[in-house]
């Protein structure tokens, strides 16, 4: 199966030049200029990093079954001392609780190696953090770096979450109260990154988070490229483990990857509650280019939300999707002022549950004695040169408390089982050489 995930990846590839003349004078929804920062691809060198730090020239040995989180993290830290370098994940399976990156250090995987986490959540201590919008005490990643500038994960190698412990252990506990949340049972992420700038993963692959694989707070100048993130659906399925959560970042391109996970693939976030937006831990996400992935199955591609106040000027364009359950997906909850505008989904093919969703996310939220309901926005949102398999495309729902706006619906070849589109939510909506059914929608 892997290989045929290879293959996809390979045909988006190799249209990867046509498609970049194509947008080679491309702006941003909005207007604004796309940089040149969107449009370097370049690959980070090994030999480029500075001092290579193999962990198993420092006393850290190939024991699959030792837990070795001192010893690593004791390699990490004579690199930063030393003036900086990268530490190297040599061939073989390497078993860690929470690692943290310090300035001037950046992690290489070598092919065949694997740094996996400890199944035992004692070794991922509690510290500040930010998990589902908001600030608080909650356990690190696997792989940490806060405040690092320029840091990088490079190399073919493998960083495995061995989440199958917490999965289950959530499971069981959804079966005691139905209602729990996410944060009720204690799962580390995989990889989590705070306010650092010029920051690059590419190559690994990122598997079996315990919780969200990979989390990106407060930074800027973020590049994905070439990654494999996946995490299971079937038999203990991988809860709440998004591909890429981005959470108040600016200039951030996911390029050229291949995500499936048991939750939403890329989930923009930014903080909630009744007055979120008046809470400096929470902000905007800006600037944000998703290009040339394959998605497998997810809940969305693309979410905004569910926890989130403004996200601006993001496309999305030429992917191919394969079992989403939803393209594009502006989550409201009725708890939070959301404003969710000059967004562009184009050049997609594939195959959906549902292509639009606009709704109501009413999972766990809270007014907070705020009497009245705030508000929330949808607006320049362009679906272009689409060709999906469906059962719904326009899975729109009438909500008082949302306001929709210039939305553009323009070359659409749809296939539905539900045909139904209502104008009428939406104020100025355009559809322009749309087909459902093979019918032209007037």
């Amino acid at each position: 199966m892997k290989n045929i995930f290879k293959i996809l990846i390979c045909i988006i590839g190799f249209s990867q030049v046509s498609f970049s003349q194509q947008y080679a004078n491309d702006k941003f929804p909005d207007g604004s200029e796309i940089t040149n920062w969107f449009k370097d691809y370049a690959k980070i060198q090994l030999n480029d990093l500075g001092k290579k730090y193999t962990i198993t020239d420092f006393g850290v040995v190939k024991d699959s079954t030792k837990i070795q989180t001192i010893a690593i993290q004791k390699v990490i830290d004579k690199a930063a001392a030393n003036e900086g370098g990268v530490v190297v994940i040599p061939k073989g399976v390497f078993l860690s609780g929470a690692l943290f990156f310090k300035p001037k250090t950046s992690l290489y995987i070598a092919e065949g190696g694997v740094l996996k986490g400890s199944d035992n959540i004692a070794d991922f201590p509690l510290m500040p953090s930010r998990m589902e919008g908001q600030n608080l005490d909650y356990f690190p990643a696997l792989v940490n770096a806060y405040g690092v500038d320029y840091f990088s994960i490079s190399g073919k190698g493998t960083i495995n979450g061995n989440g199958k412990k917490y999965w289950e252990a959530f499971w069981e506990r959804r079966k005691e109260n139905p209602k729990c949340t996410n944060l009720e049972v204690s799962r580390p992420r995989l990889v989590f990154v705070w306010n650092s700038n010029n920051v690059q993963l590419q190559d690994v692959k990122l598997i079996n988070s315990g919780f969200w694989t990979n989390h990106f707070y407060k930074c800027n100048n973020v590049k994905l490229i070439d990654l494999y993130i996946y995490s299971p659906h079937i038999d203990v399925k991988a809860p709440s483990t998004d591909a890429i959560d981005i959470d108040i970042c600016t200039n951030f391109l996911v390029k050229g990857c291949y995500m499936s996970v048991n939750d939403d693939a890329i989930a923009l976030k930014g903080g909630k509650g009744p007055y979120a937006d008046q809470d400096n831990n929470n902000g905007p996400n800006t600037n944000i280019i998703i290009e040339d992935c394959v998605f497998g199955f997810c809940h969305s591609a693309l979410t905004n939300g569910s926890e989130s106040i403004h996200n601006k000027n993001v496309i999305m364009r030429n992917c191919k999707i394969d079992g989403a359950s939803r393209l594009l997906w502006l989550k409201m909850r009725p708890d939070t002022p959301q404003r969710y505008e000059y967004i562009r989904v184009e050049d997609i093919k594939g195959e959906v549950k549902t292509g639009l969703a606009v709704f109501a996310w009413k999972q766990f939220f809270d007014l907070k004695g705020r009497p009245d309901v705030p508000l929330s926005y949808g607006d320049h949102i362009t679906l272009k040169n689409i060709a999906l398999k469906c059962e719904t495309f326009y899975g729109v729902e009438k909500d008082p408390n949302v306001r929709l706006s210039n939305f553009t619906f323009e070359n659409l070849k749809i296939e539905s089982v539900k045909t139904n589109i209502d104008k009428t939510l939406i104020n100025a909506v355009i559809f322009k050489n749309v087909y459902v059914n093979k019918q032209l929608v007037e």
